[in-house]
C-alpha cells in the first residue's frame, strides 16, 4: 500500500518562497536539510494537520528562472473559508486564473508554482 508524502517546488529564492507559503497558505517549515557543500538546501513545510509535506528545494548552481513548461501540473489545497482565502489572495495579488463556473481559483508563487483553490466540499 502506497500513501501520499510530499511534493517538490524547485524556488529560487527560498525565503521569497517560505514568506509566500506562509502568507498565502499558512504553511509553516517543519524540517529543513542542508548540504554540507552548500550546493543545496530542502525546506519542508507543513499546514499543521496532515502529514503532507510541500518541498521546496533551492540549488546554488540553478541561477536561472525554473521552465515550467505549460504549468499544467499544480498543488491543490481545500480553503475552508473559501470567499476569506479568495479575498486575500486577490489583495496579495497572486490569483492567476478564476474558474468561476468550476468554483475554484489558483493563485502562483513567485516562482511562477500555481496552487489550485478549492472550497472544503
Amino acid at each position: 500500500m502506497f500513501s501520499f508524502n510530499h511534493f517538490n517546488f524547485n524556488v529560487s529564492d527560498l525565503d521569497r518562497a517560505i514568506q509566500f507559503y506562509k502568507d498565502a497558505l499558512g504553511l509553516e517549515p517543519v524540517r529543513r536539510k542542508e548540504a554540507e557543500d552548500g550546493s543545496f538546501v530542502i525546506v519542508f513545510l507543513g499546514d499543521g494537520k496532515t502529514d503532507f509535506r510541500l518541498e521546496l528545494t533551492w540549488l546554488r548552481d540553478h541561477p536561472q528562472k525554473y521552465d515550467l513548461g505549460e504549468c499544467e501540473f499544480h498543488l491543490a489545497m481545500q480553503a475552508a473559508d473559501f470567499q476569506a482565502a479568495y479575498e486575500k489572495h486577490k489583495a496579495m495579488g497572486c490569483v492567476c486564473f478564476e474558474n468561476p463556473a468550476m468554483g475554484i481559483y489558483f493563485i502562483s508563487d513567485p516562482d511562477g508554482y500555481w496552487i489550485e483553490m478549492i472550497p472544503t466540499r
